[in-house]
């Protein structure tokens, strides 16, 4: 599985132990040249930038707020200059910032939260989609969650922004097809993340493991290795879809 040739761009990929820097390294390891984003922890895109050149390729770490269009738009023409045409784009920033139920949630919260989970894919999407088109060949991928499909407590702007990336893929899949260009969706549970765990309690975390079948969160690792596949020419004839990555968590058990 090769991408030689190809610049990758990945979102949201400053976080030590996370799934965007796990995600940036394997597409480096398959060839492309890497782009990464970071905004209040650019020193962890910064960090992986200099791995991946390490490794042989170019790479570069941008300063970026997902949620502001015209910022989207400066940081996708800096990695046009610096290493080429995105023909990989993963959207892979997230935030989750509160815990609260809907009377709690403020206007603001939910905007917010929106803007950075899914207005940010829209906008990375229609800034790399011209050249996408233009070099007919192109590959994005939307992570997005369990709270997407199946909802969550406390959840309802984050639940919705990432119910939105799984339509928006299949939307993007069905207008790229003429242009060879395919677009999918990960749909991811519990991972072994700062971002992830950070909240939660050892009881809540024990709870929710005990969901999957394997009793564990998925590694960053496992979550790269998918997105690898689907980046990849091996891939070619799966476009729409939701790669199900929740390690069994949405299985009837009792």
């Amino acid at each position: 599985m090769s991408l030689e040739g190809k610049v990758a761009f990945v979102t949201g990929a400053s976080r030590p132990r996370g799934i965007g820097q796990a995600i940036a390294l394997s597409l480096a390891r398959m060839g492309a040249d890497v782009a990464v984003t970071g905004k209040t922890h650019l020193e962890g895109a910064m960090s992986i930038a200099k791995e991946i050149q390490e490794m042989g390729r170019k790479s570069i770490a941008v300063r970026m707020d997902v949620s502001d269009y015209h910022d989207v738009k400066r940081g996708i023409a800096e990695v046009k200059q610096e290493l080429g045409a995105i023909s990989v784009l993963v959207n892979n920033a997230a935030l989750m910032g509160h815990n609260i139920p809907i009377y709690k949630t403020t206007a603001e919260e939910w905007d917010n939260e929106v803007k950075i989970c899914l207005n940010s894919a829209f906008y990375c999407i229609k800034e790399v989609w011209a050249d996408m088109c233009a070099s007919k060949w192109g590959r994005i991928i939307n992570i997005t969650s369990v709270a997407g499909p199946m909802g969550g407590y406390g959840q309802t702007s984050y639940g919705a922004a990432k119910a939105g990336l799984i339509s928006l893929a299949k939307s993007v899949a069905l207008e790229g097809a003429r242009f060879n260009i395919t677009s999918n969706a990960v749909l991811v549970g519990l991972a072994n993340t700062d971002a992830s765990l950070v909240d939660l309690t050892e009881e809540v975390r024990q709870r929710v493991e005990k969901k999957t079948v394997w009793h564990r969160p998925a590694e960053p690792q496992e979550i790269a290795n998918a997105v690898a596949y689907l980046v990849s020419d091996e891939a070619q004839y799966m476009t729409g879809a939701v790669m199900n990555m929740l390690g069994g968590m949405d299985l009837f058990v009792f």
